[in-house]
């Protein structure tokens, strides 16, 4: 990169090269992945670490942070707490290293699973409950840029479920030259972490490039027993060739073998605090012993987007995927020998349970998940005078195979196999899988999109667009019982238009209308069963939430100073929001239909650059929602009209500020997070909370070598303030209440997270 003197973000210099690779790519990196920067910036010296708050042009909103930031916070965090910074993000997390799948993200009020979350062009959403788990994801070091459209995701993007918006994640390029990583690390909680990266440079005329990385995590529980372990392989390949045309694919694997932190009731939390946790050490009879809570989970990603430019006016792009993974969410419960069940056939056969006492023995019950996906999306895009046309389609396939059923533990509490494999598991006396729940579900979805971009002026750009989409879901209940086979399709007309409108240089002006749908996930299908009873009778007769959603947004870029402001509405029809609930023992993602909901609010974020590289960023969201129904529960309904969304804030605020002058640097990052409610009733909630986080570092480069060398501290929740983080399974009401019928609804208490404590993290960061 050629450099010149300008005290600008590096950001900007990012963002430019970037796209001179990247803004081809509509399949590849949507308009959510790459913040649009269509003016080519040169600066000098060392970047400024902030970058937070990119130059772009696109019609809606989009915050990001780039490398630079990333690489000066913790190295164990994830993509969820590193967008903490960012207006509408809220993140509750459960450990400080961001290692367990305890953890949670809502947008402008909506939950994770109504936020499409990709990785280079990739959804990397489960295709049966809409999460993502961030700890899976690529390796921070790996990482482009992480960008977050608070509202509207793009037209191409392969998601169902994301009115809340995209989080997107694009991978660092293979350097052109032969090279290498090295990252150690060592902090609290005996935390030990090594990474490693190589890079192959270009591989003589083939003009391939690559890279691969290994990453090894370790950290004991900052609360409680146990420990978390996580190894981790990023790689990519690239070529490009002639004017524009690129071809990668990029592999990401993951094995873990994580803690599921207990989450308590507001009772539990005022009893024990942090102190309410599973045990440390096991006795007969004991169900909460920590070693029955460890979720290991396996996973594998693929990507391979491809840009190829047919002529001076006409590309095609086209992104394939695939995803596999296997997992466990265990936990500890009891079973007796005789007196079971199979769906709703009583087994008269007693079962064989080894260390049974008087019948009885404590087994750990499984929940796992077998997931498969596959999937591609293809477009034309066509430059016509002022006319540029998209067209293209979508198609994806999975599998989802979960199965609850039970593993013996040994005398001391182990389990015979952490996985939950059907091999090892518990049987009935006639050979069959002793199991809660038993079912494969298939989900196919299609959608096509047509959209045109008019440069009515050199000013002005109007942006009209259409999409549908159809899921179809077929599964099949293994269980004895009523219920056999299970079929729901469902199509979703989604048309959209933006315009944007320059100012003059610095300054811009959009707005946008977009409809987002999404499907009740799948566990809403199945029966359930206790006892040979139906406890909770599936249906595919729930109606889809739709939703429409309005913008209008000003920005200003200058050479110091940057800043935008979004207002935004939405209005919900059948608002699907998630909750957990108690399966047999197990804790199952599952939904609630919440009618209807009116939401508006503004965001905003600015940011200062005073001097060579100094940088203080603030952002804040204001957030107004409104039930719009009562809700109905049991044969009454619940009078919830009027209150406030759940998990949804009515303040939150941001500030960041970092300083780099070529051999010092550091930054701070401080959140504030307004009340949350729990329950639809309003009846409990998440006190107001802030949280700050520090880090202090020194560049080496020079002293004994040119190659880049960084030490660095990172002190995570440095004030340590002993919080609930958010709400981790919402309930209808926690007090009784009575319903408008006149019938008393019985309260029932909703579970939370609880904020980490604090840490420390030391890192030595070395290139060759």
């Amino acid at each position: 990169m050629t450099l010149t003197p300008k005290p600008i973000r590096t950001f900007t210099s990012l963002g430019g090269a970037a796209l001179a690779l990247f803004a081809p790519l509509a399949m590849a990196e949507t308009a959510d992945e790459a913040p649009d920067t269509r003016t080519d910036i040169q600066v000098i010296g060392h970047p400024d670490p902030e970058g937070l708050l990119p130059d772009q042009t696109a019609p809606k909103a989009i915050s990001a942070i780039s490398a630079d930031f990333i690489t000066k916070q913790a190295p164990t965090l994830n993509a969820f707490q590193l967008v903490n910074l960012l207006p509408g993000a809220n993140v509750s997390s459960s450990d400080p290293y961001g290692l367990s799948t305890s953890s949670s993200l809502t947008m402008r009020g909506l939950g994770q699973d109504q936020i499409g979350v990709m990785m280079e062009g990739a959804p990397q959403n489960d295709i049966g409950y809409f999460y993502a788990y961030p700890s899976q994801f690529a390796d921070a070091e790996n990482v482009r840029q992480i960008a977050l459209s608070q509202g509207a995701a793009a037209i191409d993007a392969p998601v169902v479920a994301a009115a809340g918006g995209t989080l997107a994640l694009s991978l660092d390029d293979p350097k052109p030259e032969m090279g290498g990583l090295v990252n150690l690390s060592a902090g609290s909680y005996d935390a030990r972490r090594a990474f490693v990266r190589f890079d192959t440079g270009t591989l003589g005329a083939s003009g391939i490039k690559a890279f691969i990385s290994y990453s090894n995590n370790r950290a004991d529980n900052w609360r409680g027993a146990g420990f978390d372990k996580r190894q981790h392989v990023d790689a990519k390949l690239l070529r490009e060739w002639g004017e524009g045309n690129r071809a990668s694919i990029s592999f990401s694997y993951n094995d873990a073998n994580t803690s599921s932190y207990a989450s308590p009731t507001l009772a539990d939390w005022k009893a024990s605090g942090r102190d309410f946790n599973y045990d440390k050490r096991y006795s007969e009879g004991n169900t909460n012993y920590w070693r029955l809570y460890r979720a290991p989970f396996r996973n594998f990603y693929v990507a391979a987007p491809v840009h190829l430019k047919l002529s001076d006016h006409l590309t095609f792009d086209s992104s394939a995927y695939l995803q596999l993974g296997h997992g466990n969410a265990p936990y500890g419960t009891q079973l007796a020998t005789t007196g079971n069940f199979l769906g709703t056939e009583e087994l008269t056969q007693p079962i064989a349970l080894p260390g049974a006492v008087d019948g009885v023995a404590t087994v750990m019950g499984n929940w796992t998940g077998k997931q498969f996906r596959v999937g591609d999306v293809s477009k034309l895009t066509l430059t016509a005078g002022a006319h540029t046309l998209t067209a293209g389609v979508w198609f994806d396939y999975g599998t989802d195979r979960v199965t609850q059923s039970y593993t013996s533990i040994d005398a001391n509490g182990r389990p015979f196999d952490m996985w939950g494999y059907q091999d090892k598991a518990i049987r009935t006396a006639d050979g069959r899988l002793l199991a809660y729940e038993n079912a494969r579900t298939e989900t196919v979805t299609k959608g096509f999109f047509l959209a045109d971009s008019i440069a009515v002026t050199p000013r002005l750009v109007v942006d009209l667009g259409f999409k549908g989409v159809d899921v179809l879901r077929n599964g099949r209940n293994y269980l004895p019982g009523p219920q056999d086979r299970i079929r729901k399709d469902s199509f979703a007309a989604l048309p959209r238009a933006a315009v944007h409108y320059k100012l003059d240089e610095r300054q811009q002006l959009f707005a946008n209308v977009t409809t987002n749908f999404r499907t009740p996930n799948e566990f809403a299908l199945y029966n359930s069963y206790y006892g040979g009873e139906l406890v909770s009778a599936g249906t595919t007769g729930l109606k889809n939430e739709y939703s429409v959603s309005e913008e209008l947004g000003y920005r200003y870029i200058g050479p110091s100073l940057s800043f935008s402001l979004t207002a935004f509405h939405y209005h919900f029809r059948n608002r699907q929001v998630a909750t957990v609930v108690n399966s047999g023992g197990a804790l199952v993602n599952s939904t609630i239909n919440g009618g209807s909901q009116t939401s508006y609010g503004l965001d905003g974020e600015i940011d200062y650059r005073p001097a060579r590289g100094v940088s203080v960023y603030l952002s804040g969201e204001y957030l107004h929602t409104r039930l719009g129904d009562d809700l109905a529960v049991g044969g009454d309904l619940l009078p919830t009209k009027g209150k406030r969304a759940v998990s949804s804030p009515e303040f939150q605020f941001a500030l960041g500020t970092t300083y780099d002058d070529g051999r010092l640097f550091g930054s701070t990052a401080l959140k504030y997070v307004g009340r949350q409610y729990a329950t639809f009733m309003n009846d409990e909630s998440v006190k107001p909370y802030a949280t700050l986080d520090l880090s202090v570092g020194v560049h080496l480069a020079g002293l004994i070598d040119a190659q880049r060398m960084d030490l660095r501290l990172n002190a995570i929740n440095v004030t340590n303030p002993h919080v609930l983080s958010g709400v981790q399974a919402i309930k209808t009401n926690a007090l009784d209440t009575i319903g408008r019928g006149g019938t008393v609804i019985a309260g029932s208490s909703p579970n939370y997270y609880v904020g980490s404590g604090r840490a420390f993290v030391a890192t030595l960061s070395r290139a060759f």
